[in-house]
C-alpha cells in the first residue's frame, strides 16, 4: 500500500520583496489539489465562493470566501477548485522571521510574533475580519514593494488584535515533530485524502505505519487529538457537505460518494458532526448550488 508524502514547496519571494505575493483568478492556483508544506507562514484570502479546506488534521467546508493563516511546515491542501465559484484567490507566503528577529521583538510588533505562533495550528478568520482586510490584501497587487510591505504589516497587526477567529487544529497539535513521525502521520493523512471514498481498513493503515493497531490508535490520537475513525468520518462528512452545496444529486448518492456504505449511518454521523440533517444543511446552503 504505497502513497505519496506531502510535497515540499520551494518558495521564492516576489521580485524586490522579502515575501511572496500571488493573486489568482478564480481557480487558477495549481497548488489547489496538492498536499504540501513549506517553512513559510501562509496567508490565503479567497474572495467569495465555497469549498473544502484541509489543514493538518483539520478538515472543514467554508462558504462566502475564506481567510486563513497557516503556520510554518503545517501541511495543507489548496482551497479552490473548478466548483468553488470564487472571484479571486490571494496567497501571501513569508518566513516567520522575514521582518528580522529584532523587528519582531519591538513592542509595537511583538503581537505578530505571537500570531505566527498561534498559526501553527492553522487559523480561520470570521466574516467581520474578512471584510475588514480582504480588499487591502487584494489591493497589494497594485502596490510597489515598499507599500506592499507596509500594507502586509498593517494586515498582520489587525489579525493579531482580532477576536474573530478560530484555531483549526486541537491545542498541542503540531507537525514540527521528529522526521520519522512527520513522515508517518503525513503518509496517513495523504492516504485518507486519496482513499476516503473507499473502505479504509484500520489494520491496513496501522501496517502501513509499521505499527500494531492499538499502538497506531494511541499514536494517532496523541498527535492529532482525535481518533483515527473520527478523522476519517470527519473527512467524509466535509466532502458530503461540499457535494450537498455544489451538486444537485440525491442525498443517498452523496452519502455513497463520500465513502459511507450505509445511508442511515451517514445520516447519524452527519448530524453528529454538523448538528443538522443533510437535507436541512442542503436547504440552508441552496444559494451556492450551481
Amino acid at each position: 500500500m504505497k502513497t505519496l508524502k506531502p510535497s515540499f514547496e520551494a518558495i521564492e519571494p516576489s521580485f524586490g520583496s522579502s515575501f511572496r505575493y500571488a493573486k489568482y483568478v478564480q481557480n487558477a492556483n495549481n497548488m489547489a489539489h496538492l498536499w504540501h508544506y513549506h517553512p513559510e507562514v501562509e496567508m490565503v484570502y479567497v474572495n467569495g465562493g465555497a469549498g473544502k479546506r484541509q489543514i493538518g488534521s483539520h478538515v472543514s467546508y467554508y462558504t462566502e470566501g475564506d481567510l486563513i493563516l497557516i503556520g510554518s511546515n503545517l501541511p495543507h491542501c489548496g482551497f479552490t477548485d473548478t466548483n468553488t465559484g470564487n472571484k479571486n484567490e490571494t496567497v501571501i507566503q513569508m518566513m516567520p522571521d522575514f521582518l528580522g528577529d529584532d523587528f519582531l521583538n519591538l513592542k509595537e510588533i511583538v503581537g505578530i510574533k505571537a500570531l505566527f505562533d498561534k498559526a501553527k495550528g492553522g487559523i480561520a478568520f470570521g466574516m467581520e475580519t474578512k471584510l475588514a482586510v480582504g480588499k487591502r490584501i487584494e489591493m497589494m497587487d497594485e502596490q510597489g514593494p515598499f507599500n506592499k510591505l507596509l500594507t502586509l504589516i498593517g494586515v498582520l497587526k489587525e489579525l493579531e488584535s482580532t477576536n474573530d477567529y478560530k484555531i483549526l487544529n486541537a491545542a498541542g497539535f503540531s507537525m514540527e515533530m521528529q522526521v520519522q513521525d512527520n513522515d508517518r502521520i503525513n503518509m496517513v493523512f495523504n492516504y485518507v485524502k486519496d482513499h476516503f471514498q473507499n473502505q479504509i481498513s484500520l489494520e491496513a493503515v496501522a501496517e502501513m505505519a509499521s505499527m500494531t493497531v492499538p499502538s497506531f490508535c494511541r499514536y494517532f490520537k496523541k498527535i492529532t487529538k482525535k481518533t483515527f475513525t473520527r478523522f476519517v468520518n470527519e473527512y467524509r462528512v466535509v466532502h458530503a457537505s461540499k457535494l450537498l452545496a455544489e451538486k444537485p444529486i440525491s442525498i443517498a448518492n452523496i452519502s455513497f460518494e463520500s465513502g459511507f456504505n450505509n445511508f442511515s449511518h451517514f445520516n447519524k454521523i452527519f448530524k453528529e458532526f454538523t448538528g443538522k440533517s443533510a437535507s436541512q444543511y442542503r436547504h440552508e446552503l441552496k444559494s451556492v448550488i450551481k
